[in-house]
């Protein structure tokens, strides 16, 4: 496909986009966000705004669905039309411009916040993350068929009161392993070393974890794994007991008893569960589980 063709075809990916997601769109003369469902929602101007040195508190994935947009960092400006599917980061300063269509419609972004990722869903390594340097950062997703789809059918069902969260979750995780590979979707996924510490653990919580173990699957020391731990006020005791009680509290609301709960969470003793469980969470865990002896 040559250079026409290739941009006649995001043209076209972009259209079929919006237009299938035209009946999610906020009601007109709606300012500000409009709610769809859980931190998917619509982002409405009825004026040309510029919000200035803009940090978000955590990632989000966009669709914008009318008016135009522009993202600012530094002298570098970003420019999105509507189909255009983008991630923007947490802690980042920029100045976004919002642009309405025109003199009798309005801007207007779908928006889904990412506080953080859902289970089982693997956060980027230090490897997969690379440079990362703000001269190279992207913020637009490559659209194709699949992605498209893929979006419009997690938008319908993260919006529908009909559907349950499990299908949402699935919906949603869809989603994520497709942008996954992609460089840009980036900030999605990285969740910094505690946070791939954490899902390391969390992966198989039974297992006898060292911090010599992790750091080598980290490709770091272990002095500077526990340093850096250290510096964003953790360690790495504090993150295998979290994940091992979540391993716990998780084993035990799907039907587990205490003793197998505290041996999915890789405790050999299960007194020994049982007192770091109430500490955690505030009660034992035959109180979780009231058939429990």
């Amino acid at each position: 496909m040559n250079m026409h063709d290739k941009s006649t075809g995001d043209a076209h990916l972009r259209s079929m986009l919006v237009e299938r997601l035209r009946p999610m769109m906020a009601p007109n003369g709606t300012a500000g966000r409009y709610a769809h469902g859980t931190q998917l929602f619509s982002y409405c101007t009825l004026d040309h705004e510029r919000l200035k040195a803009i940090m978000l508190p955590c990632p989000l994935i966009g669709i914008l669905l009318r008016g135009r947009k522009e993202v600012w960092l530094g002298d570098t400006v970003h420019l999105f039309e509507p189909g255009t599917v983008f991630v923007l980061p947490a802690g980042v300063p920029m100045d976004v411009v919002n642009i309405p269509a025109g003199p009798t419609s309005s801007y207007e972004s779908l928006l889904l916040e990412m506080p953080a990722l859902p289970a089982g869903m693997a956060p980027l390594t230090a490897v997969e993350r690379g440079d990362g340097r703000e001269g190279q950062r992207q913020f637009r997703i490559p659209l194709d068929r699949d992605l498209a789809d893929t979006l419009v059918h997690a938008a319908t069902a993260i919006g529908s009161n009909a559907l349950g969260e499990a299908v949402k979750a699935v919906r949603l995780m869809e989603v994520l392993t497709l942008l996954r590979p992609i460089p840009a979707a980036g900030p999605l996924f990285s969740v910094g070393l505690p946070g791939e510490v954490g899902w390391l653990i969390g992966s198989a919580p039974s297992e006898p974890w060292t911090v010599e173990r992790v750091a080598m699957h980290l490709g770091l020391g272990a002095s500077t794994l526990r340093r850096r731990l250290a510096a964003e006020g953790t360690s790495f005791r504090a993150i295998v007991r979290s994940e091992r009680l979540r391993a716990g509290q998780s084993a035990l609301a799907s039907g587990a008893s205490s003793l197998a709960a505290a041996e999915a969470a890789g405790y050999v003793s299960r007194s020994h569960f049982a007192r770091r469980y109430r500490e955690r969470f505030g009660q034992s865990p035959s109180g979780r589980r009231p058939a429990d002896s």
